[in-house]
């Protein structure tokens, strides 16, 4: 379903119609960019409930200046910082460290099926700066363009070039390391 069908409907008060097609439409996208962020499946389907919550809440405030697609993936990248902040709020109390529990939860995660490879860039991507774990995330394992991304982002499509860049760098350099 198109995103003009999704509002058209809203807007002409077929509301769960609306909401069925925002679902099918985001849901699986929304759930592998939320999951890209937290540690389990668990936490990626509670985050992705949270998200079409606000998502449906702000629903009457959208203008149509953006569009939806970027509009929803602002609301949902927006909740995934808030919830990481949180998260590391709540290590800095407990003195453990995110990327610990990251691996750690990986490694208890049951839907989780790569191998140590893919773990290590996992935990690198972790302790990226969080605009160029952002970035990161959205250009390599979501395969956005720099303009989605700056569009989702608020910021210049350069900028986000600078972003991934660096994150690349850093990525690259941390696993040679290991090496």
């Amino acid at each position: 379903m198109s995103d003009e069908e999704i509002i058209g409907l809203y807007r002409e008060g077929k509301k769960e119609k609306a909401f069925n097609g925002l679902v099918r439409s985001y849901g699986e996208r929304l759930y592998w960019h939320l999951r890209s962020f937290v540690q389990s499946h668990e936490d990626a389907d509670d985050l992705l409930q949270e998200v079409f919550l606000k998502i449906w809440n702000a629903l009457p405030l959208f203008r149509g200046e953006a569009r939806l697609y970027t509009w929803v993936y602002r609301i949902a990248t927006n909740e995934a910082l808030n919830t990481l902040r949180k998260t590391r709020l709540k290590h800095l109390l407990s003195l453990s460290s995110p990327e610990a529990s990251y691996v750690a939860g990986l490694e208890s995660d049951p839907y989780f099926n790569g191998d140590e490879a893919q773990k290590r860039l996992l935990t690198a991507v972790c302790r990226l700066p969080e605009k160029q774990r952002l970035v990161f995330v959205m250009r390599y394992f979501e395969d956005m363009d720099y303009k989605e991304i700056a569009e989702i982002l608020r910021t210049s499509p350069g900028s986000v070039k600078v972003s991934y860049h660096h994150a690349y760098v850093k990525i690259k350099k941390e696993l040679s390391e290991d090496f």
